[in-house]
């Protein structure tokens, strides 16, 4: 269980290789068949690499054992539980098998939400540039369980898997368009503005993605997470949310939202913004 961030990585065991004699040599016995003292060692993490950035990568080798790779590099951890916190020294990233953590940062004394994780997010990666310290806390919200990787490992994955490096730099690109999103949306004044801007960048990357249907977008997305992309409590956004519904702009299924119709979606955003501008003309 991971109750402070502290704790020391897991590091992977050394595997030797067992040399095999020449054909012109006669195969040794079974008990003289020991491995050499000096025969090179293989890391354990080049060949069983994390289950989340391995997955889609072919390979003619058997795939990793989830069970193994959990026993040596998972940290589990319940509801609740502090993963790391903003400021203390760290050397490991995490990349979440299971559950879901969110990042939070103080801004002024307060507490923001930065993002929320899902399964197959790594996070924690700064801190693997020399003497960086946290620079957020991460909380668990549910059971789970990430892999802990140190720099050495992570680069190992890096260098011996194109594939997995494509899908790291994939993954901080599209969290740096996240934190331009923010940007943005910090910059409108009103609450359904804030809301229905962030609405449509979703159910654009929904139709990227290819979850669209018609003129549509269908996404899941909890208040939580809404909350946080638009910096508001999850209050606030639930009341904005229920406004929209109202207005047939959206449908709520548990937690997937339902945008029928993106074009009138975007009507509405022009018309809050000049709505914004002839307010602040009075």
């Amino acid at each position: 269980m991971i109750s402070s961030p502290e704790g020391d990585g897991v590091a992977p065991d050394a595997e030797r290789e067992a040399s095999s004699p020449s054909d012109a040599e006669r195969a040794p016995p079974p008990a003289a068949a020991a491995e050499p003292a000096g025969s090179p060692s293989v890391p354990a993490a080049s060949r069983d690499e994390p289950a989340a950035l391995s997955a889609p990568v072919e390979s003619a080798e058997p795939g990793p054992d989830p069970e193994r790779l959990r026993a040596r590099f998972g940290r589990p951890f319940e509801a609740g539980d502090v993963i790391f916190r903003e400021g203390e020294p760290g050397t490991e990233a995490y990349l979440l098998e299971e559950g879901r953590v969110r990042l939070i940062k103080k801004v002024r004394g307060a507490e923001r939400s930065l993002m929320v994780l899902k399964p197959g997010d790594l996070f924690g990666e700064s801190a693997l540039l020399g003497g960086a310290a946290r620079s957020s806390t991460a909380i668990a919200l549910s059971r789970g369980v990430a892999l802990a990787l140190d720099q050495g490992t992570l680069q190992n994955l890096v260098e011996r898997n194109p594939a997995v490096a494509l899908r790291i730099i994939k993954q901080l690109v599209g969290r740096l368009r996240d934190a331009e999103d923010q940007i943005e949306i910090m910059m409108l004044n009103d609450t359904q503005s804030k809301v229905v801007n962030a609405l449509l960048k979703l159910a654009q990357q929904s139709r990227a993605t290819g979850g669209a249907a018609s003129n549509g977008a269908s996404f899941a997305i909890s208040p939580m997470e809404l909350s946080t992309r638009v910096g508001l409590d999850v209050d606030t956004v639930k009341r904005a949310v229920q406004q929209l519904r109202e207005g047939q702009y959206l449908r709520v299924a548990d937690e997937r939202l339902e945008i029928p119709d993106i074009e009138a979606l975007r009507r509405l955003f022009g018309l809050l913004g000049l709505k914004d501008e002839i307010r602040g003309e009075q």
